[in-house]
C-alpha cells in the first residue's frame, strides 16, 4: 500500500494487517524504523489528535517532521496552488501526511507526487487513519470485529469519520443504527453502499435509553459548525443529542463509547467517568495505528 487516501481501498487483510502491526507498537512504542527519514505534516484545516499523534508517532519511530498546522503560514495564502505546495515538499519530505477542506485533495495529490500520501482528513469525505484506530479499538475492546451492533449517533451527513466507519466495518457484517436529525442524516451515496454490500442498518430521529441498550459500539459525533453556511441552521441541531448517565442505565456491561473528539456538549462530562467511556484510550489508540500506517506506506515490514 503505497498510499491511504480512502478506507475503501483497504481489503480485509489490509486493515488486519495494520491492527496487527499497532498491538506490536502498541507494546513497544519507542522503534528505529524511521531512523533518517522526514515526514511532512501539511494541515490546511485545524487539527489536534491527529496531528499531534502522526508527528508523535514519526519521533517515536525515529524520523523527524516539517509542515505547518495553520495554512496561513504557507504559500497558499500567496496563491500557490495544492499541486506545487506537494511538489516542493516532495523534495523535502520522505511521506507526506496531509488534511485538507477540499474532498478529493489527498487523491489529487497522490497523482502529482511519487512520495506516499496519508489522508488525514478531506472535506467531509474520508478519513481513514481514524477508521483504523476506531477498529483497533474495537477489537481491542469487544474481542471482534465480526457481527457487532454499531449506534451511530450526530452529524451522520457532514461526518467523514461515519463514512469511512461504514467502509472499513464494510468486511465484518455490522449492523448500524443510525440516530441523526432529518437534516443531518446520513447522504444518500452511503445508504446505498449498505445495500449494495449487504450490510443491515436502519434510521431512526430517537436517542433512547432503549436504542442505547442495544449498542455494542455507541459512536458519538460532533455537529460540526464549520460545515455550515447558515448558522441558524448550526444552532437548531447543535444540542440535539447529548449522552448522559440516564441513557447508559441499560447499556450492555461490555459496551464502549466512541468518540472521534473534539466534543463539544454530544457528551455529558458525568460520562467520563463511566466504564463505557473509552473515547480517551481511543485517541491514545491512534499513535499505535498511525506508526503502523507509516511503516505500511513506506514498505517497513519489520517486528525487531
Amino acid at each position: 500500500m503505497k498510499n491511504l487516501i480512502s478506507i475503501e481501498q483497504c481489503t480485509a487483510g489490509d486493515i488486519l494487517k495494520i491492527l496487527h502491526r499497532a498491538a506490536h507498537f502498541e507494546a513497544q512504542p519507542n522503534r528505529n524504523y524511521l531512523d533518517g527519514l522526514v515526514a511532512a505534516t501539511l494541515f490546511f484545516e485545524p487539527s489536534t489528535r491527529t496531528r499531534l499523534s502522526f508527528e508523535t508517532a514519526v519521533v517515536r519511530l525515529g524520523g523527524r517532521v516539517i509542515g505547518f498546522s495553520d495554512a496561513r503560514t504557507s504559500s497558499s495564502t500567496k496563491g500557490e496552488t495544492l499541486k506545487d505546495t506537494i511538489k516542493i515538499v516532495s523534495n523535502y519530505a520522505d511521506v507526506i501526511i496531509m488534511r485538507h477542506y477540499l474532498e478529493g485533495a489527498a487523491k489529487y495529490a497522490a497523482e502529482v507526487t511519487e512520495r506516499p500520501i496519508v489522508n488525514a482528513g478531506d472535506g467531509a469525505h474520508q478519513h481513514p487513519s481514524q477508521t483504523l484506530l476506531d477498529l483497533y479499538s474495537v477489537k481491542k475492546t469487544q474481542g471482534k470485529l465480526e457481527d457487532l451492533t454499531f449506534v451511530v449517533v450526530g452529524d451522520l451527513r457532514f461526518g467523514r469519520t461515519v463514512h469511512s466507519l461504514i467502509e472499513g466495518m464494510s468486511h465484518f457484517r455490522p449492523h448500524f443504527i443510525f440516530v441523526a436529525p432529518e437534516s443531518l442524516a446520513l447522504p444518500e451515496e452511503y445508504r446505498r453502499y449498505c445495500i449494495d454490500k449487504g450490510i443491515s442498518f436502519e434510521e431512526t430521529t430517537d436517542f433512547t435509553p432503549d436504542v442505547v441498550a442495544r449498542a455494542d459500539i455507541l459512536y458519538m459525533t460532533r455537529v460540526q459548525q464549520e460545515r455550515f453556511t447558515d448558522p441558524e441552521e448550526y444552532e437548531a441541531v447543535k444540542d440535539v443529542y447529548v449522552l448522559n448517565l440516564d441513557l447508559l442505565r441499560d447499556a450492555k456491561p461490555t459496551m464502549k463509547i466512541l468518540h472521534p473528539l473534539p466534543r463539544v456538549n454530544e457528551i455529558a462530562q458525568e460520562v467520563d467517568t463511566h466504564p463505557a467511556a473509552y473515547y480517551f484510550s481511543q485517541a491514545q489508540n491512534g499513535l499505535y495505528v498511525r506508526q503502523a500506517i507509516l511503516c505500511e506506506v513506506l514498505g517497513i515490514d519489520r517486528e525487531d
